[in-house]
């Protein structure tokens, strides 16, 4: 998962750029990098490993000068043993100079490899994806306007794009002096929003991965990028967009509205902290139909991304609702963290139980999701410790038993703790006297209320089935070889 945003100002647009990824930040801590284009089109990077605070300093910021820009936060789902070489936005200079940063996984990355390398005789670097992309979209619009090209030849190379690329990509582009160019995939799986702000000098317009990013910068947004949709900005400021993909199949990753958008973003219309609401509430309402003699004392969430859900359960139900733990919020995300022991050692760092709100009480502990359940078993052994009677688990998502393969990175089948078992043997697995997990339809209800007009999500991690296509047991045999945590540890070791 990354996070990435496009600029096209009236002044120097570097301070709204590390704004905008200081308001991302949540969708990859790994990496993050800028880049601008000066009124002489000279293009001006600072990119690098580590929190958008720590990459960026004041000398770094002073030489970003320029009018337009790109930025990126990510962290990694595979790739070489040199880390920083895959820090975005990535560069090419022919034609005409173009950066470029993207968000999501191209399923047939590897054929498309051979294809840029061989038949398009250009140069990879990098095991990136993204850096393939950006290989075939400027081979593309070179092949269609070898010498100045305008709005007309920009969406015939993303139209190329489309037809060469399957996966979940949300682009954003910039051809140095002429403009900034954003598209998404023909099914809109990962987010990307538009919006503008007027000022003195005149309008300024931005696209990034979420509203927050723009909101938090004084820019309204405008609307989402409709999936295989295009928009050219140049600097003048002219707006163009053209749908350059004929396949009109709307499916909006489901995850992001369960775990990876901020709750105070709307994605496609939707509030993504009311659809958290109403997964609550339709959480609680199948407790009290599969379980309505339960013995629940209090309700505490796992914090931050399942507050808003435990609430609105604690007060469906008629229950108490307490914060029981205190989070450590200079630990990342723990499900992407490479390695068993590192994800174990990070889970007791993040989080520490408040005992009272425990001692003596059958708890029920609400997240999110419940993934590889490392993250879910030390917690429960926690509330244990701090004196829990009994401890019950709901997940605001149905189990997680496949890979997410469109930017994810979610472990290997076998890492999956729902992987071959039922909810007796997952709570068996994690330490919980029972387990309560969400049914996939309330899910797909909870969000598509928000917009009635959405009529399929990508839910492959809940059912397995990949919109796209071109994901089989071979690609999928492949996708674990790189994900487990012996390839990611390798890849660490490597690195030095």
């Amino acid at each position: 998962m990354c996070g990435v945003v496009g600029v096209v100002g009236r002044g120097a647009v570097n301070q709204i750029l590390y704004d905008s990824l200081i308001l991302l930040q949540h969708r990859g801590q790994d990496a993050a990098g800028i880049m601008t284009c000066s009124e002489d089109g000279r293009l001006h990077s600072r990119k690098s490993l580590g929190l958008v605070r720590d990459v960026f300093q004041e000398r770094h910021m002073l030489r970003l000068q320029g009018r337009m820009g790109l930025g990126h936060v990510r962290y990694p789902t595979a790739g070489c043993a040199d880390a920083l070489a895959e820090v975005q936005p990535f560069y090419v200079n022919s034609p005409f100079g173009i950066a470029l940063a993207h968000n999501g996984n191209l399923i047939n990355a590897e054929a498309l490899k051979a294809q840029v390398v061989n038949e398009d005789r250009r140069h990879i670097n990098t095991e990136s994806d993204s850096e393939i992309l950006l290989n075939v979209f400027a081979h593309e619009l070179y092949k269609h306007s070898p010498a100045e090209p305008g709005a007309e030849d920009v969406f015939y190379a993303v139209a190329s794009v489309h037809r060469r690329l399957v996966g979940a990509y949300s682009v954003v582009a910039m051809i140095a002096g002429r403009g900034l160019v954003a598209f998404r995939d023909p099914y809109g799986i990962r987010p990307l929003v538009y919006g503008r702000r007027e000022t003195p000098q005149g309008v300024e317009h931005m696209v990034a991965s979420e509203s927050v990013a723009l909101e938090g910068c004084g820019f309204e947004p405008v609307r989402d990028l409709d999936p295989g949709e295009a928009l050219y900005i140049d600097l003048d400021g002219q707006v163009r967009a053209c749908r350059c993909s004929p396949i009109r199949a709307h499916a909006p990753c489901i995850f992001e509205f369960v775990y990876f958008a901020r709750p105070d973003s709307v994605i496609e219309k939707v509030s993504v902290h009311r659809a958290r609401m109403r997964m609550g509430q339709a959480l609680a309402r199948k407790i009290q139909r599969t379980w309505p003699d339960h013995d629940i004392d209090v309700v505490i969430p796992i914090p931050d991304t399942s507050r808003t859900s435990a609430l609105e359960l604690a007060l469906t139900l008629g229950l108490t609702y307490r914060e029981g733990f205190i989070k450590n919020r200079y630990i990342g995300r723990t499900f992407i963290m490479p390695g068993q022991t590192v994800r174990q050692r990070s889970i007791r760092q993040k989080l520490n139980p408040i005992a009272v709100e425990f001692k003596g009480k059958n708890v029920l502990l609400v997240d999110d999701s419940i993934v590889r359940g490392n993250t879910s078993r030390q917690i429960i052994q926690m509330a244990r410790e701090a004196g829990a009677r009994q401890v019950y688990m709901a997940s605001a998502a149905p189990p997680v038993r496949y890979p997410n393969v469109y930017g994810i990175d979610m472990p290997a089948r076998g890492e999956f703790v729902a992987h071959g078992r039922d909810e007796r043997q997952i709570a068996e697995a994690i330490g919980a006297d029972r387990v309560i997990y969400q049914d996939l339809p309330d899910l797909v209800e909870a969000v598509r209320a928000g917009n009635p007009a959405l009529e399929r999500f990508d839910c492959s991690c809940f059912d397995g089935e990949y919109i796209t296509g071109g994901v089989d047991a071979a690609y999928l045999d492949g996708l674990e070889a790189r994900r487990n945590d012996r390839a990611k540890q390798a890849r660490a070791l490597a690195s030095g």
